[in-house]
């Protein structure tokens, strides 16, 4: 679970299509939308695969290591509600696929102590019916 302050959480809106992605987490897994017919990994989840053009997306458990390939640290408080402290969005790229991708926070470290390439792992915070998918530095 993270332990460092962080953005203000809104659940997310759930849908046929994402439910399983907001939802692992509860489970302990990270799940991304995988076509039954060739194998391509999407995310965001779509109801069509962006290779071959099919129906037949499952979700699928995945590692849930990642690495960082983009990141911003946000300083300014965005809602009266929200933390005041600094915090990561981050995109981070899952080993499963070339350009397999995921936006997130980097929580459970110093901000100036993320960098690009840097080795994470996932981290579930429950929120509502939901566990957010969020990353931490894989020491």
């Amino acid at each position: 679970m993270s332990t460092v302050p962080g953005p203000m959480r809104i659940p997310p809106l759930l849908t046929e299509l994402n439910t399983d992605f907001w939802t692992g987490g509860l489970e302990g897994e990270l799940r991304i939308q995988r076509c039954t017919h060739c194998a391509t990994y999407h995310h965001p989840p779509t109801s069509v695969c962006r290779n071959c053009l099919r129906g037949g997306l499952t979700a699928q458990a995945v590692s849930g290591t990642a690495t960082v390939m983009a990141f911003t640290i946000n300083h300014h408080q965005w809602s009266p509600t929200a933390t005041t402290e600094p915090y990561v969005i981050a995109i981070v790229e899952l080993p499963e696929q070339d350009g397999l991708r995921i936006t997130t926070n980097i929580v459970n470290c110093d901000v100036r102590d993320v960098h690009i390439d840097m080795p994470v792992r996932v981290v579930f915070e429950p929120l509502a019916d939901v566990a957010l998918p969020l990353f931490e530095p894989d020491r």
